[in-house]
């Protein structure tokens, strides 16, 4: 019997019907860059993740980070009856408060290891074919339609009818989260606006909205399987999730690196049904989508409180990314600050 739950999780287990003595362990977990997680295990074998948001009343997170939630428990749904797609099945994800939210989050806990924890014990034959089998499980994630552009949950919406419309939301509040903390970017927002704004006209190519994860970095990817044999056994933290441009998903899954140079991955989101034409147009938003994560990067050292040591290498890494994707947009598009 386990007796000392915190009441936030007992109180989600006992919306299913659970009680602390059907408990046998709740075990904090690290690794997690926002919200507060807790894995579960039941008597009968069950094992579960409580996922929560940080203390605090918000005021300090970006505005994209209102409410992370509720956007990964529409992803999860939307996740749910893909096959050959590993996603944590969702057990209880209720709206609550005034305006509604998502307070915390019951879900399955997937089997496996977070990829960068195993990736130095691979051979390059199995990471290639494991990159294979992320593209065809991306691909698999794409081909699924929203009814609108944009994130699920305020300040965000309602959907959007044009991508345009929903990413230059986005991007001005990213912009916006930047000057209110006085984050160090490279170069002036104003500027930024204009850049920005010069090349809007080439996300009207996007008029679908897909499925995007937008933080697949291997911590969010989970590998298990005997050596030789591994594959990838879950998609996880799906809380940062957007109905868009598949393009924006190269950006983590190639984070200061070009997926153009992926060919395993590649091959396998082709041969899943993925589009992956680089052309100059689509060039030009995975540009803007790089400088939205990389001004994301920037903007959280701020709130988060990030040390010095992290602050030096959000922007040694962060930074200038940022302006070589900046320096390429204004390229493509003729723009000039």
């Amino acid at each position: 019997m386990h007796q000392s739950l915190a009441p936030s999780v007992a109180d989600a287990l006992a919306s299913v019907s659970v009680t602390a003595n059907d408990v046998v362990e709740c075990t904090s977990l690290t690794g997690g860059t926002y919200n507060v997680l807790m894995r579960v295990v039941l008597r009968d074998g069950r094992r579960w993740i409580v996922k929560r948001p940080p203390s605090g009343d918000g005021t300090s997170a970006l505005s994209y980070e209102h409410d992370l939630l509720r956007a990964e428990s529409v992803y999860y749904r939307a996740a749910a009856d893909i096959p050959q797609v590993p996603v944590p099945r969702l057990v209880h994800a209720a709206l609550d408060g005034d305006p509604p939210m998502v307070p915390c989050l019951v879900m399955t806990e997937c089997p496996g290891s977070p990829w960068h924890q195993v990736d130095a014990q691979l051979e390059p034959s199995e990471r290639t074919q494991l990159r294979r089998e992320l593209g065809s499980i991306v691909a698999r994630l794409h081909a699924t339609t929203g009814e609108g552009f944009g994130y699920p949950a305020q300040p965000f919406g309602p959907p959007a009818a044009t991508w345009r419309e929903a990413f230059t939301d986005m991007m001005r509040a990213v912009l916006d989260d930047a000057q209110r903390y006085d984050a160090p970017l490279p170069r002036p927002v104003a500027d930024l606006r204009k850049v920005f704004a010069s090349a809007a006209g080439v996300l009207d190519e996007v008029t679908r909205p897909a499925l995007v994860h937008f933080d697949l970095w291997q911590g969010n990817l989970l590998i298990d399987g005997e050596p030789g044999a591994r594959t990838i056994s879950g998609v996880i933290d799906g809380e940062r999730m957007f109905w868009g441009d598949p393009v924006a998903e190269f950006v983590s899954l190639s984070l200061f690196d070009d997926i153009e140079r992926d060919a395993a991955f590649l091959t396998g989101y082709a041969q899943a049904g993925g589009q992956a034409e680089f052309t100059d147009s689509v060039r030009l938003r995975l540009n803007l989508y790089r400088c939205y994560l990389y001004l994301i990067m920037l903007a959280e050292t701020v709130p988060r409180g990030y040390s010095r040591e992290q602050r030096a290498w959000a922007w040694q890494h962060a930074g200038s990314s940022l302006t070589k994707a900046v320096d390429a947009v204004e390229a493509a598009s003729g723009s000039s600050p």
